[in-house]
């Protein structure tokens, strides 16, 4: 039991010597302001004229503190007792305690390094922060810096990737821990995956229709705390004994994964909170400086460009400060290698609401040296006025390429159920230009193709193998009768809604996923895929499962001949990306010197300029290197329902194009995504020969 006396003692002569930054909670500095047994703790609360800490010094036994030093709206002091393992929060000085500390909601600390979460049936739960010690032993463990070049991303959801997986132990499953167990990390490297992007792990909540619902939020796109990982995806026993060990049971995770070569890339959600709608319970921030944290019209209402009821504003200082801090703060102590920036705009729009490509807070990120290096990847959309910024930010970012993702669904099934339905398939210049990388479209804010995050799919609508199944959502299970989600998938079910017996209408799925794998992974830019795509993930038609905690979510890790089928053709495209940017100078293709991008028809010769327009024309070869490369990639659509005889480009086409001339140029194929075709692998010909490429396929020589 504490000594209240000394400890009230202790605050008085402590409050003499608190500053104002770094806000939070942290012990003393030696040397520059140290006082024994005390912490200086800061918030910045310009809504309030007094701020007092409460804070656990025994379990159940509480104290408090006035922040008794204020300057432009940062409240400060020094507080004796609070201690490493502490709950703590604020509360206004001018306002009647509701409880006793400990029953009722405290406000958080925008800054605190972990959060207890106390359930309460009937009822929202309460939240405590709680004051960590950062220490943990990193060992030899290094980050392993893969260029943009190399990247290849694995979107993953912590607790989803590993509750099913029969051979990582029950206690670890759908956890950090899980995700670190050698069989993860072996399957993750042995994929030939680069980084792991794993859906939001700050600490998060659920909002409140979601728990009237008996449902949760899956995904995690609802913060609590920037500073803090998220409790519930550590193991019982970590979540048992504390912060502190969740904590360090995410470290050991990017220690694992970096020693195996993985980066560790997080999903971060700042542009709005978990407060929700002015008329929810304040957290935190609205109790704190509500108009000064959050977004607001003349009228005094929030102005929501995130669709989630609230919107971060970054034309704030301290809000950007907040941000930044959390950045540095998850690079420097938990050695993550980069991160993706949901509704990234919402984050880079000023006082006028506009977004701003030379906003503060892009300025600062790019000057900020604990920054410099790590991956920035921009969802480049919200809901906001000039919300669609693709190709927009500036050099340093790389954006999730909606263009790619469209034009190939566009080729690879809008235009199959097209021909089937007796129509056009389309034109091949839209899907040509996301081969090349879209460069086109980040040219402008100059950067190149390894700007694009090329993706057909993500955590939000169709999985891949839904794609190919359905045509229309299913979301029935998410309690909103089927309102919620995208009614525009872009998708084919091949004939039939759903699962079916039908061998052939199974075949052709496969065969148009294997189509959709091979452009993504042989396209330049940087791919992600989503966790399961590799081996044909379902959700049923479920194409907005953020509230599905369940096995509709998680990977399932029993795989039938379908699901060994596609993740043997992911392997082996992986692979053969490695193999041939191992092949390639380094600057390639960043460098347009470096990079030689040559087109052909299917009689072989440079691709003729009408052709690129004519929605008959559904064959188009892609000779791919660099003068200075050890070798070339050829890669060959069929986007026809028609088997297609095709001439591999000779020397004269070669030449006719701007190549060196070869005499003794010559191919091999080296995987085919027809079954059919697949077993001619390892077939050698000369260019001039001809080859047939069977209907809506793909077909990979080496060359």
């Amino acid at each position: 039991m504490a000594d209240l006396t000394s400890i009230q003692q202790g605050q008085a002569a402590a409050r003499r010597v608190s500053r104002p930054f770094p806000l939070g909670v942290r012990n003393s500095v030696p040397g520059v302001d140290e006082v024994p047994g005390t912490v200086n703790v800061s918030v910045y609360a310009p809504g309030l004229t007094g701020v007092d800490v409460y804070f656990e010094t025994a379990p159940g036994q509480w104290s408090s503190a006035p922040l008794g030093e204020s300057v432009a709206g940062i409240h400060h002091g020094r507080v004796s007792g609070l201690a490493y393992g502490s709950r703590y929060g604020f509360w206004p000085s001018d306002r009647p305690l509701p409880g006793e500390p400990g029953t009722f909601q405290l406000l958080l600390d925008p800054y605190g390094r972990g959060i207890d979460e106390v359930p309460r049936p009937g009822d929202i739960p309460l939240f405590f922060s709680e004051y960590v010690d950062q220490s943990f032993d990193w060992g030899d463990s290094r980050q392993p810096h893969t260029p943009w070049r190399d990247t290849v991303i694995y979107e993953a959801h912590v607790r989803g990737q590993t509750m099913l997986h029969p051979d990582i132990p029950e206690e670890l499953r759908g956890t950090y821990a899980g995700m670190a167990h050698p069989v993860m990390v072996d399957y993750l490297s042995n994929l030939g995956i680069t980084a792991v992007e794993l859906l939001p792990v700050h600490f998060h909540t659920d909002e409140a229709h979601l728990r009237r619902l008996g449902l949760t939020n899956y995904w995690g796109y609802n913060t609590l705390g920037f500073f803090a990982p998220h409790t519930a995806y550590a193991t019982a026993s970590a979540r048992a004994a504390g912060a502190k060990a969740v904590q360090d049971e995410f470290k050991s995770m990017v220690r694992s994964l970096h020693e195996a070569g993985l980066e560790v890339i997080l999903d971060v959600v700042y542009n709005h909170t978990a407060e929700g709608t002015k008329d929810q319970p304040a957290l935190s921030w609205r109790g704190l400086g509500d108009n000064q944290y959050y977004r607001h019209d003349g009228e005094g209402s929030y102005l929501d460009t995130t669709g989630c009821g609230n919107t971060l504003d970054f034309s704030e200082p301290r809000v950007i400060q907040m941000a930044l801090d959390s950045l540095r703060y998850w690079v420097q102590e938990y050695r993550v290698d980069g991160f993706r920036f949901d509704l990234a705009p919402a984050l880079c729009r000023g006082g006028d609401g506009r977004y701003d490509r030379r906003h503060p807070f892009l300025v600062a990120v790019a000057a900020d040296p604990v920054l410099h290096g790590v991956k920035l990847i921009a969802e480049p959309w919200d809901i906001g006025h000039d919300g669609w910024q693709t190709g927009n930010f500036p050099p340093g970012w790389a954006d999730w390429n909606d263009r790619f993702r469209d034009t190939t669904r566009d080729f690879w099934l809008r235009g199959q159920a097209s021909l089937a339905a007796g129509g056009a398939g389309g034109p091949l210049a839209m899907i040509a230009g996301s081969l090349a990388g879209s460069a086109d479209l980040f040219a402008g804010s100059g950067r190149t193709s390894l700007a694009s995050v090329n993706m057909v799919t993500a955590h939000d609508g169709f999985t891949l193998a839904d794609l190919t199944s359905y045509e229309q959502k299913h979301n029935e299970a998410n309690g909103e009768e089927n309102r919620d989600g995208s009614n525009e998938n872009r998708s084919y079910n091949h004939g039939v809604e759903g699962p079916t017996p039908d061998e052939e209408v199974g075949s052709r799925r496969e065969q148009t996923a294997r189509n959709i794998m091979a452009t993504l992974l042989m396209s330049l830019g940087v791919p992600m895929l989503t966790a399961g795509d590799e081996f044909g993930r379902t959700q049923q038609g479920n194409n907005n499962a953020y509230c599905q905690d369940g096995p509709l979510t998680w990977l399932h890790w029993d795989l039938d001949e379908a699901g060994r089928r596609m993740l043997s053709t992911t392997r082996r495209l992986l692979h053969l990306r490695r193999e041939f940017l191992a092949s390639q100078p380094y600057r390639f293709p960043a460098d347009a010197r470096e990079a030689s991008l040559l087109w052909f028809d299917a009689q072989g010769q440079p691709m003729a300029q009408d052709k690129w327009q004519d929605p008959a024309c559904r064959v188009v070869q892609l000779l791919v290197g660099s003068q200075t490369g050890e070798l070339r990639g050829l890669l060959v659509l069929n986007g026809s329902q028609q088997d297609t005889c095709i001439t591999l480009p000779d020397a004269q086409a070669l030449a006719g194009s701007g190549a060196v001339r070869d005499e003794n140029h010559a191919y091999e194929l080296m995987l085919s995504t027809s079954a059919r075709k697949d077993g001619d692998t390892g077939a050698k010909l000369r260019g001039g020969e001809r080859d047939l490429l069977p209907a809506n396929s793909v077909s990979l020589y080496r060359a």
